[in-house]
């Protein structure tokens, strides 16, 4: 079949991979210069099946609303805030119900868990070489943050996930620059995790596409898909559409805009997180792997010779304007845990610092699969799961659309789940 893609980010091209390999004709459209330039730029880079949960959880209303005015806030909004983000808020609120974030973590880690193995296989047969590390561990500052953990280990209990509890004593072995002098309630340890440099393996898999075959259109924005033939595409700046047998879109938040003028509503909303990227001073007193620390929801992560510290929860702002206190969140979590470890003066060239928007849907599942429209497929709404849930996501679309079952049970992750927000 001749398919179009249209976004280049992990999701788009991971997608274009697992078609490619099935022996379709593909071209990916993405309306920047080159690959995995938004959300996929400069994540947080954690490849963790036991810790992608949905952010519409029990309890986060009123946790959210209780840290809107604090200073370093995980979860903020940010004036103006659209309708559509006020709509979205309220389809979030009512997903908060236990019984439906049971239902969609379990989604999640399913894909969650499928993903990692099909990255690991990628990894191995493609002999793709891209910063990682192994080990992910979540820390705890005190005795509440180890209490409100219990009901989260509870649920990997019952899944079957692997993890570990550590005392602070084991936590320190494990990563042994973290800052003696900082208050540690101990840990959790998740062995089978890891952190990867998401871009990276973008670029390398995009490498592997174009051989065999995918094309490329980059500086290329879609204006509209034809409601009446929706895998008909219509290019901004040219004059006559152009026609495949099929469509994908994974166009992050974007894909809300061409959707609705298909008349398909689907609740996607740009939910903005921060990190900065630094050069490590000093191995010695660097992180080895990643962790996360729970009470602020950031993370921080080893990838090669840079320290990169990611986090924060944004509704409502722009893409272009940068909330300085988030930023300085991140530079508290790493001082605390581990001060001098990297050259991360603000005022240095060498620190990166990105700010990107996560396409969240209200209940946090993706929607993987027809959209109901003929020759129209969907592979959308990961949020801040994005990189850990791509190469799952991939493959089971293209079992799908090439008629076949996906490897692991596809429950929930339709487009049919989304008429139950309302």
């Amino acid at each position: 079949m001749k398919i179009a893609v249209i976004g280049a980010g992990i999701i788009g091209i991971t997608s274009a991979y697992e078609l490619a390999v099935d022996g379709h004709d593909v071209t990916v459209f993405e309306r920047r210069g080159a690959a995995a330039e938004e959300g996929s730029f400069a994540n947080a880079g954690v490849v963790s099946p036991a810790y992608v949960t949905p952010w519409a959880a029990p309890g986060m209303p009123g946790k959210a609303f209780s840290q809107l005015f604090t200073r370093h806030a995980a979860a903020r909004l940010t004036w103006p805030v659209s309708g559509a983000e006020l709509a979205w808020l309220r389809k979030w609120q009512r997903a908060c119900r236990v019984e439906t974030y049971a239902a969609n973590r379990a989604r999640m880690q399913r894909l969650a868990s499928y993903s990692r193995r099909r990255l690991d296989h990628l990894t191995q047969d493609l002999e793709l070489d891209f910063d990682s590390a192994p080990g992910f561990m979540v820390l705890l500052r005190s005795d509440k943050d180890a209490r409100l953990a219990l009901p989260g280990l509870n649920m990997l209990r019952e899944a079957g996930l692997a993890f570990e509890q550590l005392s602070a004593d084991d936590a320190r072995r494990v990563e042994p620059a973290l800052n003696p002098d900082m208050a540690l309630a101990g840990a959790v340890r998740l062995p089978d995790d890891g952190v990867a440099n998401c871009r990276q393996f973008a670029l390398l898999l995009k490498t592997q596409a174009q051989q065999l075959g995918v094309k490329f259109e980059f500086n290329t924005a879609v204006a509209q898909l034809e409601r009446a033939q929706a895998a008909t595409v219509l290019i901004a700046g040219e004059n006559q559409p152009r026609r495949f047998d099929q469509v994908v879109l994974c166009a992050g938040v974007d894909s809300a805009r061409l959707l609705s003028a298909l008349g398909l509503k689907v609740p996607l909303a740009a939910v903005y997180g921060y990190s900065i990227s630094a050069p490590i001073r000093e191995s010695i007193n660097a992180p080895r792997g990643a962790l996360m620390d729970e009470r602020y929801k950031v993370a921080m992560s080893r990838l090669g010779m840079r320290v990169r510290v990611a986090g924060s929860a944004e509704i409502g702002g722009s893409p272009e304007t940068r909330r300085e206190s988030s930023i300085q969140t991140l530079y508290k979590v790493l001082h605390d845990w581990f001060p001098g470890s990297a050259q991360h003066s603000q005022l240095g060239a060498s620190v990166q610092v990105w700010k990107g928007a996560r396409p969240m849907l209200p209940d946090g599942p993706p929607v993987i699969g027809p959209s109901g429209l003929p020759g129209l497929w969907l592979n959308l709404g990961h949020g801040s799961s994005g990189w850990a849930l791509s190469c799952g996501s991939a493959r089971a679309l293209a079992d799908l659309m090439a008629g076949k079952s996906a490897d692991i049970d596809m429950e929930g992750l339709d487009i049919g789940r989304l008429s139950r927000l309302n």
